[in-house]
């Protein structure tokens, strides 16, 4: 029989992402290449068959990860055009992330 891998939701910069350990994922959140992060809003933990969920959040549920990358993303492009009047604006925007590896997914 195969274990099934523990996966929890979790909320981090107005977003939700779902992770388990291993994983890499890329957060808005200012940090240091090299530190370590605890995100305690964790809103559903799964192992298994055994689901818990938050009620906003699990008690004591943290997921642990270390920052590997911080850096910018893709530049991406914003033009303005207004017909008849001769205005043309462009300007770009670069978002900040931090790329974080999950260590670990502790409960209480």
């Amino acid at each position: 029989m195969r274990r099934a891998t523990i996966y929890a939701i979790v909320e981090a910069s107005g977003r939700q992402y779902r992770v388990s350990a291993g994983d890499v994922i890329d957060i808005d959140m200012p940090a240091q290449e090299g530190d370590t992060l605890e995100l305690d809003r964790v809103l559903l933990v799964a192992d298994g068959e055994a689901v818990q969920v938050g009620d906003p959040t699990v008690a004591g549920a943290r997921v642990v990860g270390s920052v590997i990358e911080v850096g910018r993303g893709k530049k991406i492009d914003v033009r303005k055009y207004k017909a008849k009047v001769h205005y043309h604006k462009k300007t770009g925007h670069r978002q900040a992330y931090t790329r974080l590896e999950v260590k670990e997914i502790k409960l209480a």
